[in-house]
């Protein structure tokens, strides 16, 4: 089972001079890893590597360092650690001594592992989409009883009678749900299961 970090870490150590400061974050998206790289690296330092992976899309960069010896052993380290939905990025400040191909893999992918061991992980629930409409005045004791069931409020638009919810949750939860929403709205809240061509 696939794991995913509970909140952003880092992890910092210098080796033969270098200064190496490896910085890790949950991802939802190729966009938010991206975003998250452009953000926290330091244009003042030599390399700024990384890789992310999120499901199927994965990518990684070497920045200026010789080909493979950094954002590809950082992508290893993020499969290594079974991590999914995670982007790490490594800054490093040269220190004078070189280090050679197998020195930096092992400096740029140990880094990596070392940060996502040391972060606070999560298993990564597979979520199914579904909605419900829900009438004004249960509204807040529905949005209420989402984290019994691992629902995620993805989405919420309103009509003359309430609001059309959109949730992400998991696929082992979604029979209770329904069940729940349909006893709180005494009848009047059915959830419905979207699959991928209506979503």
């Amino acid at each position: 089972m696939p794991f995913t970090l509970q909140t952003p870490c880092a992890y910092h150590e210098e080796i033969r001079k270098s200064r190496f400061l490896a910085l890790a974050a949950p991802v939802e998206s190729a966009e938010q890893a991206l975003a998250f790289i452009e953000q926290h690296s330091d244009h003042s330092a030599s390399h700024n590597c990384w890789a992310f992976r999120c499901g199927n899309q994965y990518r990684f960069n070497d920045d200026g360092e010789p080909g493979g010896t950094a954002g590809r052993p950082i992508l290893a380290a993020i499969e290594g650690q079974d991590c999914d939905r995670v982007v790490v990025l490594v800054i490093r400040w040269y220190g004078g001594i070189q280090l050679g191909t197998g020195g930096l893999a092992r400096a740029y992918g140990g880094s990596a592992a070392k940060c996502l061991q040391g972060g606070s992980r999560v298993e990564l629930i597979e979520r199914i989409q579904a909605r419900c409409h829900v009438p004004f005045a249960e509204l807040a004791r529905v949005k209420a009883r989402l984290g019994d069931w691992q629902a995620m409020l993805e989405r919420e638009t309103f009509d003359a009678l309430g609001a059309w919810l959109l949730l992400a949750l998991p696929a082992t939860t979604f029979e209770q749900a329904k069940c729940h929403l349909g006893d709180l709205g005494r009848g009047r809240i059915h959830l419905e299961r979207l699959d991928h061509a209506n979503t």
